[in-house]
């Protein structure tokens, strides 16, 4: 692959750029709530500006292609960088300006299904490609394989940084522990599955956490879970899966915290207790490595004191790697970020790499 830092201003200037970021954030209100992977990309965007490169930034927001990217350009704006939203490409080829971002890049047709007329139309826009955005280089689309395939194309740094970062974890080289949260088993199977022999122990909680309970045969009332498979039984009576002994329950409009062993029918487990936050800090205490992914209560619901209460207690000693963007969100408002080694973009990108070792963006950039 060709990095980004080893173009010069003589490479770069008066060349057009278009760089893949990621900028599918939070916003409410017409405003950015979350803007930890906007941040992200800000040295690269810098990076090229420096260099006298115009730079066209392209990127999705939400699922469906409705929403507008326009409170992203207010944020931007406020790093003090001149951008211009513009919504086609007849715009984007007429502008002037040093900096520009593409409306929602699903809103054109040929981008889920990595359409080689759409990477072609986008490759016409630029001279150079940058990706710059790990946390959706695991998806086949237009533009993040696509593209590469009509144009010369670079690692930016904060792709580079999360690869660089992220090798240790391949091939762990010294005791790790894996601290695993959210709802669905789809995504995170087989990352359990492939850190079954490389992990000294794997901490669960969230909805995950209560399925495998469920697999145990512990009574969990109503909370949250999955169809038991035998995967997922088979998974529930490795030794090295540690579960919670203990967890905050709602039940109705009450809450309270209870033993693993002794819900009622009516409860719904919302988070783990503070017994099962000493457990699993004891397991990470003698551990070199670290990776989290996912909260462990129902954080969306305001339930993240186990989440808060376990980064609070993570080992300095360790390196220790946080992914996921509801566990994100939640510890950086919690001012939490600081306490992790290294803090990734990605979500279901970091899991594929870690389960895989690479992913089809990085792929394409060969």
């Amino acid at each position: 692959m060709k990095y980004l830092t080893t173009l010069t201003k003589k490479d770069l200037i008066g060349k057009r750029v278009l760089v893949r970021v990621d900028y599918n954030v939070p916003i409410r209100k017409n405003k950015v709530t979350e803007a930890f992977r906007i941040d992200e990309s800000l040295a690269t965007i810098k990076f090229l500006l420096k260099n006298g490169a115009r730079v066209i930034l392209i990127s999705h927001l939400g699922s469906d292609g409705k929403a507008s990217l326009a409170p992203v350009a207010k944020y931007l704006a406020t790093k003090k960088l001149p951008v211009k939203l513009l919504k086609d490409f007849k715009a984007v080829q007429k502008s002037t300006s040093p900096l520009i971002l593409l409306e929602n890049i699903r809103r054109f047709e040929g981008e889920l299904n990595n359409s080689p007329i759409l990477a072609k139309q986008l490759a016409s826009l630029a001279d150079l490609f940058v990706n710059d955005a790990f946390s959706v280089s695991h998806r086949l689309q237009a533009s993040v394989v696509g593209v590469p395939k009509f144009l010369p194309s670079f690692v930016g740094l904060a792709l580079e940084r999360e690869v660089d970062e992220l090798v240790s974890l391949v091939k762990p080289a010294g005791p790790l522990v894996l601290v695993i949260g959210g709802v669905k088993f789809s995504t995170k199977l087989p990352l359990l599955q492939k850190f079954l022999n490389k992990a000294e122990f794997i901490c669960v909680g969230g909805a995950l956490a209560n399925t495998l309970l469920s697999a145990r045969g512990i009574a969990i009332g109503i909370s949250v879970t999955e169809k038991l498979t035998p995967n997922l039984i088979k998974l529930a009576k490795n030794r090295k899966i540690i579960l919670p002994i203990d967890a905050v329950v709602q039940t109705g409009k009450k809450i309270a915290v209870k033993n693993i062993n002794y819900l009622n029918p009516n409860d719904k487990i919302v988070d783990i207790g503070p017994m099962t936050v000493k457990l699993f800090t004891a397991e990470l205490l003698d551990t070199r490595i670290i990776l989290w992914n996912g909260p462990l209560g129902l954080t969306n619901n305001g339930f993240s004191a186990g989440t808060i209460g376990l980064a609070k207690a993570l080992p300095k000693k360790s390196f220790s790697v946080l992914g996921g963007g509801d566990s994100l969100a939640v510890l950086r408002q919690a001012k939490l970020l600081t306490k992790f080694s290294f803090v990734s973009t990605g979500g279901g990108a970091l899991l594929d790499y870690l389960v895989h070792g690479t992913l089809p963006g990085l792929k394409a950039l060969r």
